[in-house]
């Protein structure tokens, strides 16, 4: 490898402009800087004390023991390349140089042997360890290598594909020293942050940076808030922990924006509150309970926000209700612009989403709507988000002759589908033959977009609006399927 395609030398043009702003400097000191002061009496400018820059070393040496790398070994691929997903095309200025850590820029750090690298920290002293799903996702094998040297077998506890976060524990035979998560909602832009990990395969590796922002979704999942971040992250960092001063862990180094695979100075951490929930549902049950309102949302455009009456984001518009679910039951309907929820202002869909999610099912809340220009409240229960990778309807009890197989729509099966990153949509895994799904054209790998007239995102979502007409004794509901790029609308029979 040549070090000096990485490297960038000034042009002489640049010295030219260094030596013309140490002339204006020179020209400014010799009295010429009336320009830049106030001509009427003003309040004073901006100004803060000095800020003391001290060594990171004692937090270092306090929270290194407690982070570690992580191999993982995957024996049903030929290339090594598992987990060495491209991120999404993300609509925006980050275009299609998102990356995650083992991103297409980091295939060459994945050997023939088919192992992949990354990182993760101890939470628990009996050898519970947080990670990224995508670190371990498909693995056969998972090793933990801990600050000392030592190496154990990992087992996976549980994982949520839709956070980006997984658990494994190690049994090391002693007490481990571990941190704990902190509270990243009071880590502040321009507060100092840490990334400890295994970048590369160079375990041990620390660097500082600062938050850059909250809230970025970069389209990688429905519940995306992550933290931004200028604490160079490179591939092998997945996984690792992002320190405060205080030593907690504020996020999880998870995905960076990076033109080469490498880093640029924009990176993206997990929040450790959205972290605390998920890696304690793990633990418990080994899966991630959310709730479920069934609705399918749009996005207030700023004429749509005017013709309802509303200032710019401040809710966002029920575009359809899925039959069956908690909102058709509470009456939600098409048109109604919803504005908060459980006493929580909504923005946009993404505000939703994430307050749906928190909440346990069978708890009752509030949504506040504008339904015909009127305000008003309507009370819904929020059920369990049934599990969205499998749901078989080829024995449905309304007509064991359905016949299909259906599956959550992954990030994976766009790319082999070649399907655009933003699609949305229920996988068609199998089609049992002489059924009714084969009847009406539906073939595997078919994306089912909408039934009826209610759009689809879950494989119980599908079920339910099939079970829902079936139960109107309607002979037959429309599916809106997506095939090699193209869709069209199919008629699938509800009955024998």
């Amino acid at each position: 490898m040549s070090f000096e395609s990485g490297m960038h030398i000034a042009k002489p043009t640049s010295w030219r402009l260094v030596a013309a702003l140490m002339i204006g400097t020179a020209l400014g000191a010799s009295g010429m800087t009336t320009w830049c002061t106030p001509s009427h009496a003003a309040s004073p400018p901006i100004s803060v004390a000095p800020v003391q820059q001290v060594s990171f070393a004692p937090l270092v040496s306090k929270v290194k023991p407690a982070v570690v790398e992580i191999t993982t070994v995957s024996g049903g691929e030929s290339d090594g390349r598992r987990g060495l997903q491209q991120l999404p095309d993300v609509q925006g200025p980050f275009g299609d140089m998102l990356r995650r850590y083992f991103g297409q820029q980091g295939r060459e750090y994945a050997t023939p042997s088919q192992r992949a690298l990354g990182s993760g920290f101890v939470v628990d002293p009996a050898g519970y360890i947080v990670t990224n799903n995508h670190v371990i996702d498909g693995a056969t094998r998972v090793s933990v290598k801990l600050n000392d040297g030592s190496t154990y077998q990992a087992k996976i506890i549980g994982r949520d594909d839709k956070t980006d976060i997984a658990l494994v524990k190690i049994d090391a035979g002693r007490e481990l020293p571990y941190v704990a998560f902190g509270n990243s909602d009071e880590a502040h832009e321009g507060d100092w942050v840490l990334a400890v990990g295994n970048p590369f395969g160079l375990g041990g590796t620390v660097t500082a940076g600062i938050i850059s922002a909250h809230g970025r979704n970069i389209n990688e999942g429905p519940y995306d808030d992550f933290l931004q971040i200028d604490a160079p992250i490179n591939p092998g960092n997945s996984g690792g922990p992002l320190f405060n001063q205080s030593g907690q862990v504020v996020g999880i180094d998870t995905a960076i924006y990076s033109p080469s695979g490498g880093s640029v100075g924009i990176g993206f951490a997990i929040p450790s509150n959205v972290a605390k929930s998920i890696v304690a549902q793990i633990r418990e049950h080994g899966t991630v309970s959310r709730g479920w309102l069934g609705v399918s949302l749009q996005t207030l455009t700023p004429a749509l926000t005017k013709a309802v009456g509303l200032s710019e984001g401040a809710g966002v518009l029920v575009d359809s209700v899925t039959a069956g679910s908690p909102a058709a039951e509470a009456g939600l309907r098409q048109g109604d612009v919803i504005t908060a929820f459980n006493g929580r202002n909504i923005k946009d869909g993404r505000d939703l989403a994430l307050a749906v999610a928190d909440t346990p099912a069978g708890q009752k809340v509030g949504i506040k709507l504008l339904r015909d220009g009127k305000s008003t409240t309507v009370s819904v229960t929020i059920r369990r988000q049934e599990e969205t990778r499998a749901a078989d309807l080829s024995g449905s009890e309304a007509d064991p002759r359905m016949g299909m197989k259906l599956a959550a729509l992954t990030p994976d099966d766009r790319d082999r589908l070649d399907l655009p990153r933003n699609t949305n949509g229920v996988l068609v895994d199998d089609v049992s033959p002489a059924s009714l799904a084969e009847d009406a054209g539906v073939q595997p790998g078919d994306v089912i977009e909408r039934v009826g007239p209610n759009a689809v995102r879950t494989p119980g979502e599908v079920a339910a609006a099939i079970r829902a007409a079936q139960q109107q004794g309607r002979p037959a509901v429309a599916l809106l399927v997506r095939r090699q790029g193209k869709t069209a609308y199919l008629g699938l029979p509800l009955n024998s």
